[in-house]
């Protein structure tokens, strides 16, 4: 099944500046993965624009519209097969993972599957901070699976 789409919005916001513009520098399509639909491979044809930032003290000269709850800064796949790969990510890990994905009709490695875990916060551990008082750390480290440690 092939679905071919663009946005209709008049112009963007700039990720560096926040600047709108709506001067057209270019198009291109792009081909993120997307998610079976009804047991069918989905191929998705999404044509984006890029804006020029009016802001001339912006670093960005250019930037690609980003259509939300689709898509992502250079992302493959889009936000649904993403949250779906996290999910099966979640419950199976590598080899079981990559199998349960392609009898879904995803072609995906057992490393893809493990990349895809949500980031789990680390376990809270104070830190010295300024003038004697503790911080709690709040870091995020997706390869950490528990908090729990041993004294042996």
């Amino acid at each position: 099944m092939r679905v071919d789409a663009q946005c209709n919005t008049v112009g963007a916001a700039c990720p560096g500046c926040g600047t709108w513009s709506a001067r057209v520098h270019s198009s291109y399509l792009r081909f993120p993965a997307d998610a079976p639909s009804a047991g069918r491979r989905v191929v998705l044809q999404l044509r984006v624009r890029r804006f020029r930032c009016r802001n001339s003290m912006c670093v960005r000269r250019t930037f690609v519209e980003q259509i939300s709850g689709l898509t992502r800064r250079y992302g493959q796949r889009t936000e649904r097969l993403r949250s779906a790969l996290a999910a099966v990510g979640l419950a199976l890990a590598g080899r079981a993972g990559a199998r349960l994905a392609s009898l879904l009709g995803v072609s995906v490695s057992r490393s893809t599957v493990l990349r895809r875990y949500p980031p789990r916060p680390r376990c809270t551990v104070r830190r010295p901070g300024r003038r004697g008082g503790a911080q709690p750390s709040t870091e995020f480290e997706p390869a950490l699976p528990s908090c729990r440690y041993s004294t042996r």
